[in-house]
């Protein structure tokens, strides 16, 4: 079970960090905003994500800037254990896993996917990992190119074939990380998790385990997620 107190603190203290200093207290409505966020069981790391998230678009306004208050970051955390979610597999406590996601078009997802992919190359210092990176470059430029010209069953097939790179690379990712690595990222996943194992089948928690840590080597390596479904 949570600490609501704890898990309250750790975020006042993060929104104080990226606030410059700036302490503004979670209480009152905000408190309970926050105890709900708990009670969803959203990782304490989720949460720091969508409050990230917030701020790089309030930075990006410009250098006049009033502290920001920990409501104002709801929609973005909420979006953000959404994907979580969905990445590891599990139910959010009463929903009903049909929340509509944005999604982008398929040729804009690529772009983004190569984008990414491409500074992920740039800033990798493991050989096999720049190896894995360079071969999905490869695949996924294939792709665009395939389904550019093509569609119904070809985009489909595409979409397909998205998975699977997907699926190889961070397997390449996986097996090319040191083991001290591997049981970090166990560890973290399971914290994650925690908040929900209690309802969970030992096979459902061995999968949530499996993708919770893949999507934690995917964001150690910087990769995007080259799948375009869930």
């Amino acid at each position: 079970m949570v600490d609501a107190g704890e898990y309250c603190r750790e975020l006042e203290a993060h929104l104080c960090r990226k606030n410059d200093g700036h302490l503004i207290r979670i209480a009152g409505p905000a408190f309970e905003t926050v105890c709900g966020w708990a009670e969803q069981g959203i990782p304490l790391k989720v949460a720091f994500q969508g409050i990230d998230r917030y701020f790089e678009r309030y930075y990006a306004k410009g250098p006049r800037r009033r502290p920001v208050r920990i409501e104002f970051c709801e929609a973005d955390v909420l979006d953000a254990f959404d994907q979580w979610r969905r990445a590891v597999r599990v139910a959010a406590a009463g929903a009903s896993g049909e929340q509509a996601s944005r999604q982008p078009s398929l040729p804009a997802h690529l772009q983004r996917v190569l984008q990414k992919l491409t500074t992920a190359r740039g800033t990798s210092g493991d050989t096999a990992v720049t190896a894995a990176i360079d071969a999905a470059i490869d695949r996924v430029e294939a792709v665009r190119s395939a389904s550019a010209s093509r569609g119904g069953a070809a985009r489909e097939a595409a979409i397909e074939t998205l998975a699977a790179i997907d699926r190889d690379l961070i397997a390449q990712v996986r097996e090319a990380a040191d083991a001290a690595t591997l049981a970090a990222m166990a560890a973290e996943a399971e914290q994650e998790l925690s908040g929900f194992a209690a309802r969970m089948t030992r096979e459902a928690h061995a999968e949530a385990m499996t993708a919770a840590t893949g999507r934690l080597l995917r964001a150690r390596a910087g990769l995007p997620r080259i799948a375009y479904r869930d």
